[in-house]
């Protein structure tokens, strides 16, 4: 999304450990901007002076949260799951320097998954996995996980995992893209 959106960036691993957060009962939206925000600061006190972007994305269905799948076994159990229920995916951003967080926000999407046979389930992770298993709803919105909806309610970007228009418009408050 950056990328086509003309943001220069490199890619770097913040290697946090996301479980701390995950276990809190926190509701998706503090949670997602937690880890968000955290990745930035882990990122950014390696990076001192560069700006550092950090996202998250946390998908719910009903009361109950969902990770990235662990396996394909797994990601074949959450969309079994999701099969006819309602999604929320919430997808949050932030943005700091030097140890600082100086923005973050988190936007949410309502995802109603239609009815999903077994073999619609089979052939769907034949052809989408491994890929899949980096999405923490086990789809790509842009690829063939589009066939998993009836209806969609939210932002674009964020349902793709991060509330892009926002951030945009924090890049150019803070001068880093022109306004």
């Amino acid at each position: 999304m950056l990328e086509q959106a003309g943001i220069r960036f490199d890619v770097l691993s913040a290697d946090i450990d996301e479980s701390a957060h995950k276990d809190g009962g926190a509701e998706p939206g503090a949670l997602t901007i937690a880890l968000a925000e955290r990745k930035a600061l882990a990122v950014s006190e390696r990076r001192p002076g560069d700006w550092v972007i950090g996202s998250d994305s946390v998908v719910t269905v009903g009361e109950r949260r969902f990770d990235k799948p662990r396996h394909r076994t797994e990601a074949e159990g959450h969309l079994r799951f999701f099969s006819g229920k309602s999604m929320q995916l919430t997808s949050a951003a932030a943005l700091a320097r030097d140890g600082r967080v100086d923005w973050s926000q988190a936007d949410h999407s309502t995802l109603q998954v239609r009815p999903l046979s077994d073999s619609f389930i089979a052939d769907y992770l034949d052809s989408e996995w491994p890929d899949v298993g980096h999405c923490v709803g086990v789809f790509r919105l842009e690829g063939r996980g589009v066939q998993l909806f009836d209806a969609i309610e939210g932002s674009y970007f964020t349902t793709l995992g991060m509330p892009l228009l926002p951030l945009l418009s924090a890049l150019r408050d803070h001068g880093l893209v022109p306004a």
